[in-house]
């Protein structure tokens, strides 16, 4: 890990020495629900939205069972969801199927239950197992080029120069802390490159 990096994982820590996960759950099927719900919507407007959704259907077996119809209605405000409303119920009789009701705790198995692509995985493996992953939203991606830590055209190709960078034992943190150290003090709007605790101190690497 070169300097710049050291610096940056730094001051990270400094910022953000503990930061929570950003959606509520109680257990791996919840979570792969609201990281599914959380595709272009907010993490806030999805916590909204699923102690509603919850209450009707926590679990594979009870999710399955459901309308798609009913489920589009209470995720609705979270956008796409007649789309993500069929991949919640169409998951869960997958997982009932292919799983015994349990979710998988791989990548592979993971990416192909309907509606969970790499980055939904990833949080998955994440915060559900506590499996090394590197998950990249746009915060992260911004901030990766921002930083000089990739020159990726796309989410994949910042994933794999980030894994590269940072030692395998950070990861399930550090994709946390540059989200929140993202939106507090980086953010793609209205950016003030003097405040920030990251790029005003770059010039020196």
């Amino acid at each position: 890990m070169n300097k710049r990096a050291a610096f940056i994982l730094k001051t990270l820590e400094r910022y953000f020495p503990d930061p929570p996960v950003p959606l509520q759950h109680k257990d791996p099927f919840t979570l792969l629900i609201a990281v599914l719900l959380s595709a272009q919507c907010t993490d806030e407007r999805v916590n909204q939205i699923t102690p509603k959704l919850f209450s009707l259907a926590d679990t594979p077996e009870s999710m399955a069972q459901q309308d798609p119809n009913t489920v589009e209605e209470i995720i609705r405000p979270c956008g796409l969801g007649k789309t993500k409303a069929n991949a919640i119920v169409t998951l869960s009789q997958n997982l009932l199927r292919d799983h015994g009701g349990v979710v998988p705790q791989t990548l592979e198995a993971l990416e192909k239950l309907p509606g969970v692509g790499h980055k939904t995985a990833s949080v998955v493996l994440i915060q559900a197992f506590h499996t090394p992953a590197f998950p990249v939203d746009t915060h992260i991606h911004r901030c990766a080029k921002r930083w000089g830590l990739s020159k990726g055209t796309n989410v994949r190709i910042t994933e794999r120069d980030l894994k590269a960078i940072f030692p395998k034992s950070t990861w399930i943190k550090l994709h946390l802390q540059i989200i929140y150290f993202a939106r507090a003090y980086c953010p793609a709007k209205k950016h003030d490159i003097e405040k920030c605790p990251i790029c005003s101190q770059l010039n020196s690497f």
